[in-house]
């Protein structure tokens, strides 16, 4: 305790004041090197606000560095900030690398820029999320899932071409490019459970789609917490534009449209009459996601 007290001690009172301040300003090299690092202090997070970060900073140092050797004299100041310098200098090398060395398929830039990038997924989890999938190539009338057949194994995203949807014969919608093409089937199992398709989806022109495997998805969720919310997020919103599309279509009598957030009120406000399959589909869906 008495050791203390005189570092102290000496640290605050008989520590040398200040009596004769100098009246030259330091140069321009040095006021330089503060507005560097000050600047460079501004820096925001990602890949590219690193790069800016770390060239600011590299040019802050260096600056002070110079001003040591030139005006200063001073060994220690300089050989400190040089080292600085040289830390800065090999982390902007680093992540440049990394910035060039991220590079993706035509398919995954369209991605990328078209859904992944306006949520703000940094470049490097998009990567992972690339690198566990595959890109397919699905032929014109080909089907993608066939009805009560094709086992719900995987989750795919439609890059380029139209699929159609249909029931029982019956047209549902299309899938268009940047929409899940199973969506629906993907949401109503738990990742223990297992199924097929409700529904048949058929290529009607040339398609490319990126698919993931479901296990090693789910793979991947346990790992990251961050991408398991943003594909919940990517298939809430992809479920509810094909809920909104099929309620476009779907009427019951001259006057009542059939609206599938309200469908038992419309049901007694239209006329009776025998149900579509359609119809007979959504009420069964509703009724499994029930349970």
């Amino acid at each position: 305790m008495e050791r203390n007290s005189t570092v102290w001690k000496d640290l605050i009172d008989e520590h040398p004041v200040c009596t004769h301040w100098k009246q030259e300003a330091e140069g321009a090299i040095y006021h330089l090197a503060s507005i560097f690092l000050v600047v460079g202090l501004m820096g925001g997070s990602g890949f590219f606000g690193l790069l800016y970060v770390f060239s600011l900073l590299g040019l802050g140092f260096l600056c002070t560095a110079i001003w040591a050797w030139v005006d200063v004299c001073a060994a220690d100041i300089f050989s400190w900030h040089f080292v600085l310098f040289i830390i800065c200098f090999v982390q902007f090398v680093h992540i440049a690398y990394q910035v060039r060395s991220i590079t993706f398929a035509r398919e995954f830039q369209l991605m990328y820029s078209s859904i992944f990038q306006p949520l703000g997924t940094p470049v490097p989890v998009f990567r992972m999320i690339a690198l566990s999938s595959e890109v397919v190539t699905l032929e014109k009338e080909h089907c993608y899932a066939m009805q009560g057949k094709t086992s719900i194994d995987k989750l795919s995203l439609l890059v380029s071409g139209r699929i159609r949807v249909t029931v029982d014969g019956e047209f549902l919608h299309y899938i268009f490019p940047f929409q899940f093409l199973d969506s629906p089937e993907w949401d109503s199992l738990r990742p223990t459970e297992e199924g097929t398709f409700q529904v048949t989806l058929t290529a009607e022109t040339d398609c490319r789609y990126v698919s993931w495997r479901r296990k090693k998805l789910y793979l991947l969720f346990a790992q990251y917490r961050y991408i398991s919310r943003l594909f919940s997020v990517l298939i809430g919103s992809d479920i509810a534009d094909k809920l909104y599309a099929l309620n476009d279509r779907v009427y019951i009598g001259r006057r009542y449209h059939y609206d599938i957030r309200l469908p038992n009120f419309y049901q007694l406000a239209g006329p009776e009459k025998p149900r579509s399959p359609l119809i007979r589909h959504f009420r069964n869906s509703r009724q499994h996601c029930d349970k």
